[in-house]
């Protein structure tokens, strides 16, 4: 458990306690997280309903490490964009998160929506482990699958954007390290730097000390080149939020083609439906990165 600071007390950026947990609950920016909840996992049922799917795949020995595929219309050569769901490391799985299947099926594309281990019975390395587990699972079975290896685009929102931005980063100690193989990134809502989480509520749950912080903060620990990569975040979205998707901007410019998108209309928890979308800022850059704009089926 935390120690409480004491009342008022200044923890993190003259934040106090209380602002900081605010600033790291996206929640706080919507009217009802549980209708958004309800939401994903009707829009998913639906999607699972109305195109085939091959499902509970397991791509690693943990009873998490499971994902949903569907195929896409590219006879092989279609491109995958695999899906990171977010929940504070804490929360939802594939069940909840097919929802953006849909329009990037009808774009070209083919989707994995991929579950991990969460807190607080993973850990956060762990999870990073899982997600780069189903990256290197996905690519060794590309041809069966259906899909280009040399096309997988990762993409996470919230805390998968920040367990997907971990993939891109080569690590010898990584089993296995996937950063190369990876044709592109998108990157929704996420939280780079985590020395802040650790101080906030979220870390109730993640048991970080500020040395496994350190170490899973993607931003400190960029290479220099990486690959085409979409940064988005809502328009509301808390000042954290705003702050490290700003900061990841940066960072990113000077080592990958980076496409911001800033979705005014947008919140934390609707701006994945977006996804594959025409016509949405989101939408056209990740069809863009994925060679799929204009694409009619």
């Amino acid at each position: 458990m935390r120690a409480a600071p004491p009342a008022g007390a200044a923890v993190y950026r003259g934040m106090d306690q209380a602002t900081l947990d605010r600033q790291y609950s996206p929640s706080s920016r919507v009217a009802s997280l549980d209708a958004y909840l309800r939401e994903y996992e009707r829009l998913s049922e639906a999607a699972r309903r109305a195109h085939p799917v091959r499902t509970s795949l397991a791509y690693g020995p943990h009873p998490a490490e499971r994902l949903d595929y569907f195929p896409g219309q590219g006879a092989g050569r279609a491109p995958l964009l695999v899906f990171v769901h977010g929940g504070n490391w804490q929360a939802l799985g594939r069940a909840e998160s097919a929802f953006p299947v849909p329009p990037l099926l009808a774009a070209g594309a083919a989707v994995a929506v991929i579950e991990y281990g969460l807190a607080p019975d993973v850990g956060l390395d762990a999870m990073a482990g899982m997600v780069r587990r189903a990256v290197d699972w996905l690519l060794r079975h590309a041809d069966g699958l259906g899909f280009a290896a040399d096309r997988l685009h990762l993409c996470g929102t919230s805390a998968g954007a920040h367990l997907a931005a971990m993939a891109l980063l080569p690590d010898a100690s990584a089993h296995p390290d996937v950063s190369g193989r990876i044709a592109g990134a998108v990157l929704l809502s996420g939280m780079y730097d985590l020395e802040p989480v650790r101080l906030s509520y979220v870390n109730d749950a993640l048991r970080l000390d500020r040395a496994a912080a350190r170490r899973n903060s993607p931003i400190l620990r960029l290479p220099a080149r990486l690959p085409d990569t979409v940064v988005a975040r809502a328009g509301n979205e808390t000042e954290e939020y705003v702050r490290q998707h700003d900061r990841m901007v940066t960072a990113l410019r000077p080592r990958a083609a980076v496409t911001e998108v800033v979705s005014e209309r947008r919140d934390h928890f609707d701006l994945p439906y977006d996804l594959g979308v025409p016509g949405t800022g989101l939408g056209d850059a990740v069809l863009a990165q994925m060679g799929l704009e204009g694409t009619t089926l």
